[in-house]
């Protein structure tokens, strides 16, 4: 198992007034460990540090669902995590196929399945000797919050011009925006502050985790939820470029059939655990 080097790299984060208008930016460094994945294909794999969190949204936040309660404290173990969902060219790579409906070799990857997702992780853990695997729910709301308790990292609210998500679908006083029909290149927006792209919008996210209608009994150390539950269906995270904003909120779930059902909304990235 070849040992990655950890690298220092830069970014600007961005926050927003409640009509989606950027009104701060602040420039922060993380730390990414790259892994080769052969003819010039690379994955960066972000570390996320260990901390803890409360889980879900409160009762006042608007758009939230009854399946994101009880809120609960969440503490984590460092991990590393993707900075962007996986994209077509790094799971060619590894899978040797792309199933997307929206092709581009820095778009994220689509069509995919859950087992689909999994094997994928199963397989890039053979490839480097290393340990990869579906992000669990609350190590998926975790890296996306990074800190922050808003309904999005950006704050209040979301814009068009700074995910990729239906923004013609004005449901509060943020101006109406751009619909895209499709997904984007990885990276095309702002990141959070732990350095991760497109946790908001684009194409949503699978879980390790089965579907709970609620967190009653959820873990509380970061593990995945896979005991009990709706066995058959997985849970899904983040939005897509389909989406209305509310959707794409760092406390909002949704799930979908597996084995067999995919999506042109549906990709999904991996994480490195434990943090090596």
């Amino acid at each position: 198992m070849a040992t990655l080097k950890s690298e220092k790299f830069t970014f600007e984060v961005v926050t927003v007034n409640n009509s989606g208008e950027i009104i701060n930016r602040i420039h922060k460094s993380a730390r990414q460990k790259i892994e080769d994945l052969g003819n010039g294909i690379k994955l960066e794999m972000v570390y996320i540090p260990e901390g803890s969190f409360l889980m879900g949204s409160p009762k006042n936040e608007q758009g939230r669902k009854n399946n994101e309660s009880p809120q609960h404290q969440i503490i984590l173990q460092p991990f590393y995590m993707s900075k962007y969902p996986i994209t077509q060219n790094q799971y060619q790579a590894i899978m040797g196929n792309n199933p997307s409906r929206f092709p581009g070799g820095d778009r994220p990857v689509e069509c995919v399945t859950w087992h689909q997702a999994t094997d994928f992780c199963k397989k890039l853990s053979h490839k480097t000797g290393k340990i990869y695997r579906l992000p669990s729910e609350s190590q998926w709301e975790y890296a996306c919050r990074a800190g922050t308790t808003t309904p999005f990292y950006f704050g209040q609210t979301i814009a068009s011009d700074l995910v990729n998500f239906n923004g013609k679908y004005v449901c509060d006083d943020t101006p109406k925006g751009i619909f895209r029909k499709g997904t984007t290149d990885v990276g095309s927006f702002p990141p959070n502050a732990f350095g991760l792209y497109d946790m908001h919008g684009n194409v949503w996210e699978w879980c390790q985790d089965v579907w709970h209608n609620n967190y009653n009994s959820a873990p509380t150390n970061g593990n995945a939820w896979e005991s009990d539950g709706h066995t058959n269906q997985q849970v899904l995270r983040g939005g897509c470029w389909l989406s209305i904003r509310w959707f794409c909120r760092s406390a909002f779930r949704s799930w979908d059939n597996v084995p067999d059902y995919y999506s042109s909304n549906w990709g999904f990235r991996t994480v490195l655990f434990p943090a090596l």
